[in-house]
């Protein structure tokens, strides 16, 4: 059995500059791994908005902000058809429901079939300063007023992070975003950077006891919650519900 030798007052003590040299390669090696740290977080980055390259805008569709429905994005207003969706740009669930049903949703206002108002949240934030669900949604109001929230919107789902309160929803990224699908206006930018839209994420927040919305998304057909039979978002299933609605 080896024995443990003791440790003699030199080896306590240290050599300094065997010290100063163990203590600067530890310096480097944290250097280096922040950088490629960084570097990984920018390419990850740069990828996912290089998702946005081939999006095909479809312009200015004007909504209106309506506080007497908890500042909900309103589309055709006054139509007898009417569709309320509340949503968390950061929910992976809304996601799976914008994939599939989205481009229908979309279809319903540019051929003004129903009216659509979208309740943007902030439902899944870390409630600090760099809260990403208030962020996306604040950017989301201020495309309201460039008349692009259609097509921002969907962009934000396109480009969803898998993981919520990643870091991805920033400020910087946020206005790339809006650049890729044709928003580049200084007052957009501003919007997003001085979060010009904040009274109208908390009201649309708030809403959701009025409207006793408990989770995202939650998608009402004139009033009604659509409780899906389907386990997945099915577009055949959600037509069906709209269609029956109307009779």
């Amino acid at each position: 059995m080896s024995k443990v030798k003791k440790n003699s007052v030199k080896s306590q003590s240290g050599d300094p500059f065997t010290r100063w040299l163990v203590i600067g390669m530890v310096a480097l090696v944290i250097a280096v791994g922040a950088f490629f740290s960084i570097t990984s977080e920018n390419k990850t980055n740069t990828a996912s908005l290089a998702a946005l390259d081939s999006f095909s805008p479809i312009g200015k569709v004007e909504a209106v902000v309506d506080p007497a429905q908890g500042d909900g994005i309103v589309f055709n207003a006054g139509l007898p058809l009417k569709i309320d969706i509340f949503e968390d740009f950061q929910c992976p669930s809304c996601k799976f429901f914008e994939d599939p049903i989205g481009g229908y949703l979309t279809s319903l206002i540019t051929e003004k079939k129903a009216e659509v108002i979208y309740h943007p949240l902030s439902f899944l934030g870390n409630q600090r300063g760099d809260d990403e669900s208030i962020a996306a949604s604040n950017a989301a109001y201020c495309a309201v007023d460039e008349g692009k929230f259609i097509d921002f919107h969907e962009a934000l789902y396109v480009v969803q992070p898998a993981v919520q309160n990643s870091g991805f929803f920033n400020t910087d990224n946020l206005i790339s975003i809006g650049k890729k699908v044709g928003i580049s206006s200084d007052s957009f930018s501003d919007c997003i950077t001085n979060k010009s839209k904040l009274m109208n994420v908390v009201a649309s927040t708030e809403s959701m006891t009025r409207y006793e919305v408990r989770g995202t998304p939650t998608v009402f057909i004139n009033g009604k919650v659509w409780n899906r039979q389907n386990p997945n978002f099915d577009l055949n299933e959600f037509r069906a519900a709209v269609e029956a609605a109307i009779e």
